[in-house]
């Protein structure tokens, strides 16, 4: 006996922050894009439906379609980051394509290491510097 495939409405908000988060924008970041707040987008989000122009400058700014984000699939947002990180879109300045050419010229590891090994030294310069104060004052009373 076949079951007949249940339709869920379009959650357009729904689409949007999967969209995000799978291109790996920040709310706050896609705020700025669009000249607005992190709570708005926020509330975008959080819509079952938006009118055509949010959408459209919402998918401009995420460097996808509006389309895209109608019928959005965790596979066509695969398809999609797959296209931008190969600057299939170049040139036209959206969010996820300037994210698109940074390319990590260092090992990220070896940098927090670096760092940490930074912060191990200055600790220990500091509390060298509290002992010599300590026994400055010892013997000085």
């Amino acid at each position: 006996m076949e079951t007949a495939a249940r339709k869920r409405p379009i959650h357009l908000g729904e689409h949007v922050r999967r969209m995000r988060t799978a291109l790996g924008i920040k709310q706050a970041s896609l705020a700025s894009e669009l000249g607005t707040t992190q709570q708005n987008i926020s509330r975008i989000e959080q819509e079952e439906d938006m009118d055509m122009v949010t959408l459209e400058k919402v998918a401009k700014a995420l460097g996808v379609t509006p389309e895209a984000i109608v019928n959005f699939t965790p596979e066509d947002a695969i398809y999609n980051i797959q296209n931008n990180y190969e600057g299939a879109n170049s040139g036209s300045g959206t969010l996820s394509q300037k994210l698109d050419y940074h390319q990590c010229t260092f090992n990220p590891i070896e940098k927090v290491v670096e760092l940490y090994d930074a912060l191990l030294k200055a600790e220990r310069e500091k509390n060298e510097l509290l002992e010599r104060m300590l026994k400055s004052q010892r013997f000085e009373n």
